[in-house]
């Protein structure tokens, strides 16, 4: 009976994991997504490597509220204001939604900052992750621009003069200062095209750049790894001299390719 039981369990077992062995022999996904969770960081990591994640987090919750808010928003001069208090006074739940998409974004903002902040206290910018702060800095340009074409969106008094004022900040750039307030206008001033325009950006092109950057940075912190904090003792430089570095300092990396150790 035992080893009847024991077929049978190992047959559910099969059978459950079907699926997964499925997926996994026709994209690999699975030994990725197994290789992403159980891959070695440093045991000096703290609650600051987290900043990373809750960033990524606030960007996941904006990405599901706007595309709830949507689903009730109307980009029309005469219908925006009425289609943001109907989803705030009418829409179940739509005061709760807006709300986390407005103070998310300032959330969002600040995580950025203080992430970047802890990257650079760290020392995490440096070799060989150069082009991941480069990536960082574009998704905080990404971000910013994100509140600056939302802020007008509910087509109030309030959202349209601030608007004004950051369009002729930007049209006061140098050579390209004049083209970019015209392109910002979608004329020489604020009208019907100015809303669509800056409802496309905010909805489509750049929560696409900020997606596609993001994933690239995360390949470059799973390829990469984590940095230990400058004061740990397993940061790397602080160990003894090993195969990697030779007794006059010289890395053997510069003449020929060495394994990192992180």
């Amino acid at each position: 009976m035992a080893r009847r039981k024991s077929d049978r369990m190992q047959q559910i077992e099969r059978m459950a994991l079907y699926p997964l062995d499925w997926l996994e022999e026709r994209s690999g996904l699975i030994g990725g997504v197994r290789y992403f969770l159980f891959r070695k960081v440093p045991g000096d990591t703290s609650w600051w490597h987290t900043l990373g994640s809750a960033t990524l987090t606030a960007f996941l919750v904006q990405l599901a509220t706007g595309v709830i808010l949507a689903m009730y928003y109307k980009p029309d001069v005469n219908s925006a204001h009425e289609s943001v208090q109907h989803i705030t006074n009418d829409v179940w739940a739509g005061w709760l939604v807006r709300g986390m998409h407005r103070w998310g974004a300032s959330v969002f903002i600040i995580l950025l900052f203080m992430h970047m902040g802890r990257v650079f206290l760290f020392g995490a910018y440096k070799y060989p992750r150069e082009l991941n702060w480069i990536i960082g800095v574009l998704i905080l340009a990404m971000g910013l621009g994100e509140g600056f074409t939302g802020y007008l969106l509910p087509w109030d008094q309030t959202a349209y003069w601030a608007t004004v004022v950051g369009i002729n900040i930007n049209g006061t750039a140098p050579f390209l200062g004049p083209f970019l307030a015209q392109f910002l206008n979608g004329g020489t001033s604020i009208n019907a095209d100015t809303l669509s325009r800056f409802y496309a950006i905010h909805m489509l092109l750049i929560p696409g750049a900020i997606f596609a950057l993001i994933g690239l940075h995360l390949y470059l912190v799973i390829r990469l790894g984590v940095t230990s904090p400058p004061w740990s003792k397993e940061a790397a430089g602080t160990g003894p001299i090993g195969p990697q570095q030779s007794a006059n300092g010289a890395r053997s990396g510069l003449l020929r390719g060495w394994r990192r150790g992180r």
